[in-house]
């Protein structure tokens, strides 16, 4: 090799090598899919993870990347978005949703998985129990055993005559709500009216019912659909004159009398602490399910005077907000 050509080698590797240096460190970067039945800007809880990620140090673009795929609303999609989404192997996969979680669980038994779920993930058989999941997906639920029967137990300390109350829920969202309201209108001596609905357009039927059998109150067991719906839900009670009762979501805000439901945004947090914890090295299996231990009591206080209903003082200094 003469001296020309040795000079030209040498320069062109000491230029290589910072730039397979670089390459080196971007592909080090961690990556994370996330799967959405809505979009990046539609999806409320999505701010509330990627602010969870901020506050453990992750720079979106520089210590992480996010890869978003979105249904847009459309449920169909999702069985194909999960296997695009898995077929890019990320590090770990953060899927928003109970009714998202299942396809992702199906599409893939390696790589780990982070879900966020408003359902019972043990009775949807996404894990084998809360403290020990099995296979590779842990998370959050918003699940708890309590809930049910402290909203009855708000509802008759605000409107004490109500005896009669309806259960608005989608039994294909599979939680254990319905049946705990039940348990806990029979303890408080209160007829509870099974109000199913599996799709938006069975929400006039079912309020037709309820107004057949009296209903004086309805309980939202909350899930996408209800979430979806809240307005028309919302418009539908105050045509009926019935109380209205929610969960999480906002319910009081939208004309609901009180919600009473875990804090949402902790737990989303809680669940991108477990996506840091498997970038570090944790095993799903090895990280409990995260259920709720922080709860919100909001009261419309608007929606009680024109109800007619004076909501004990006692009740309003326990509140976390009141709408005035």
């Amino acid at each position: 090799m003469d001296r020309r050509a040795f000079m030209g080698s040498l320069a062109g590797g000491l230029l290589a090598a910072p730039l397979a240096a670089g390459a080196q460190q971007v592909s080090k970067i961690p990556r994370v899919g996330v799967l959405l039945f809505g979009t990046p800007d539609t999806d409320p809880s999505l701010r509330s993870f990627r602010a969870g990620l901020r506050d453990l140090g992750h720079v979106e673009g520089k210590t992480i990347v996010l890869e978003y795929h979105y249904a847009g609303g459309k449920p169909e999609r999702l069985p194909d978005l999960a296997r695009d989404l898995v077929g890019t192997k990320p590090n770990v996969i953060f899927a928003l949703g109970g009714d998202v979680a299942p396809f992702v669980r199906n599409a893939t038994s390696t790589i780990p998985i982070v879900a966020s779920v408003s359902n019972d993930p043990v009775q949807a058989g996404l894990v084998a129990t809360l403290a020990r999941p099995g296979g590779n997906l842990t998370g959050v639920t918003f699940v708890s055993s309590d809930l049910a029967a402290k909203r009855m137990q708000l509802l008759k300390e605000m409107a004490p005559a109500i005896a009669r109350v309806g259960v608005l829920w989608n039994p294909d969202h599979i939680d254990p709500e319905y049946r705990e309201t039940q348990a806990a209108g029979r303890a408080l001596g209160v007829e509870v009216h099974s109000l199913e609905v599996r799709g938006s357009s069975d929400l006039e039927r079912a309020f037709r019912t309820a107004a057949g059998a009296r209903v004086e109150a309805t309980v939202v067991i909350s899930s996408r659909l209800m979430v979806v719906n809240q307005q028309t839900i919302t418009e539908l009670a105050s045509r009926n004159r019935m109380v209205l009762v929610g969960g999480w979501g906002a319910w009081p805000q939208a004309g609901a009398l009180f919600s009473y439901g875990p804090d949402i945004d902790l737990l989303v947090r809680q669940a991108a602490t477990h996506v840091d914890r498997v970038l570090k090295g944790a095993r799903p299996v090895d990280l409990p399910i995260v259920q709720p231990t922080k709860f919100e009591l909001i009261i419309n206080l608007k929606t009680a005077k024109a109800l007619g209903l004076t909501i004990p003082q006692s009740l309003l200094q326990r509140a976390d907000q009141v709408i005035e």
